[in-house]
């Protein structure tokens, strides 16, 4: 049966499959003397926010008021995970505590990158492109920084943290 990209937002897709997948494609690549693995997957994540915006924007504008929001929002909408979210003002951080990240499921002892890597570009790019063109003073962009923990690296929750900066795009 062959479905619509908008048929498949409105359907329970198991993310079994695509974690597997993911996992599968790094021992390959790493098998295969290819290197710059995080970048490829964070280069898969912004691919997904590009693909996926173009069906579904969970607002218009993002800006510090609401970015705890719009983040929680898309962990729930696009992944179906419910996350913990810190912003820290002073250094412009953002701290997303996910404890049970769908492609961070099990502790693999091959492996040497998160799954959420794909995570954390997603929606880092998810957010940039709400606001693309933005010329709002208040709106934010952000900007991947690292996975502090991970469910693959046999860490009981994924952390992971982005910087903002605040001013039209």
């Amino acid at each position: 049966m062959n479905y619509s990209r908008t048929e498949l937002l409105l359907s329970e897709a198991t993310m079994n499959q695509i974690r597997n997948a993911i996992y599968h494609l790094q021992r390959f690549l790493k098998k295969n003397g290819i290197t710059e693995v995080r970048e490829r997957m964070r280069r898969m994540g912004r691919n997904i926010a590009h693909t996926y915006i173009k069906y579904w924007k969970p607002i218009d504008i993002v800006n510090e008021s609401n970015v705890k929001d719009v983040i929680a929002t898309i962990y729930k909408n696009i992944l179906n995970s419910n996350v913990l979210i810190e912003i820290d003002n002073f250094d412009k951080k953002i701290i997303v505590r996910d404890n049970d990240c769908p492609l961070c499921k099990y502790q693999f002892d091959d492996i040497d990158i998160a799954g959420c890597e794909i995570i954390i570009a997603m929606v880092t790019e998810f957010i940039n492109l709400i606001n693309t063109g933005s010329k709002e003073i208040s709106s934010v962009s952000l900007q991947p920084l690292n996975i502090e923990e991970s469910r693959t690296f046999g860490s009981k929750v994924c952390i992971q943290r982005f910087k903002f900066s605040e001013g039209g795009n």
